[in-house]
């Protein structure tokens, strides 16, 4: 299957990752949250019904980790239950899904994470997006399930963007120092989802490489950080210590350091 005589639907096309998507499927059908509720099974059926596209690549989430333990219902309809609709949409017209999940869907029990580890999330966001999972592959066959995570882009807020922000605001910027995982840019995982789509169904973990702590990818960043634990900074949600995902089934992306220094210097 190649890209451009496929007919593609990317949903969540204004996000952070869409907008990147949507640049590399410029002909694609694009649908907003505000054109399409994912929530709305009945919705989601006849649009993709309509549409009748060769791929669907969900792009649409409920992202903001510590909110979703406030608004857990929410977060469970969108990241898990919706999900499970779109796929049953793929499988009526026969469709690939491809769709993305997270990193924390591990416990970071352990200091890398393969494709076919078990999960075992810590936090409402992690145990929705599980959700997700589970519930494409209980709906359809032909799937591309991309676990990713730290993602960092244009079109969206993101960590990089609020170290930039934070450096001009204060002395010294405190990140925690014992959270361990890899960076993404999403203008590369972008690109690589055009070639996933044309390998087997299946859970792809795709990252740039190398690993870092989040103080050591904010010292890459800005120069007046300084370490702190994660005691110091608690938030609502509970992280991972490790949540380093390990890519076994595609060639690797470029280091992440790369992928950051290109977009610095298009900022």
């Amino acid at each position: 299957m190649v890209v451009g005589t496929i007919k593609t639907l990317i949903i969540g096309a204004s996000g952070m990752l869409g907008s990147d998507l949507c640049r590399i499927f410029p002909d694609a059908v694009k649908l907003t949250k505000n054109e399409l509720d994912i929530t709305n099974k009945k919705s989601v059926l006849k649009t993709i019904e309509e549409i009748k596209p060769d791929v669907v690549i969900n792009a649409a989430a409920y992202t903001n980790v510590d909110e979703c333990e406030d608004e857990q219902a929410l977060a469970f309809e969108v990241n898990g239950h919706a999900p499970g609709y779109i796929a049953q949409a793929c499988s009526d017209i026969d469709a690939i899904l491809v769709h993305f999940s997270t990193d924390y869907v591990f416990d970071g029990s352990k200091k890398e994470y393969m494709e076919s580890d078990i999960t075992h999330p810590i936090n409402v966001y992690g145990q929705s997006k599980l959700l997700g999972e589970q519930e494409i592959i209980k709906n359809t066959n032909n799937y591309r399930i991309i676990r990713t995570s730290w993602l960092f882009g244009k079109n969206g807020k993101n960590f990089v963007d609020t170290m930039l922000r934070l450096s001009k605001e204060m002395e010294n910027v405190k990140v925690v120092n014992d959270q361990f995982g890899k960076p993404t840019y999403t203008a590369d995982l972008a690109s690589k989802t055009a070639e996933i789509i044309n390998l087997d169904s299946g859970i792809y973990h795709i990252t740039n490489e190398g690993q870092c702590t989040w103080y050591e990818f904010a010292s890459e960043i800005i120069n007046n950080t300084i370490p702190c634990s994660s005691n110091d900074f608690p938030t609502k949600a509970k992280r991972p210590t490790y949540s380093v995902l390990i890519n076994t089934k595609t060639t690797p992306m470029r280091h992440w350091k790369n992928a950051l220094n290109e977009y610095l210097k298009e900022k």
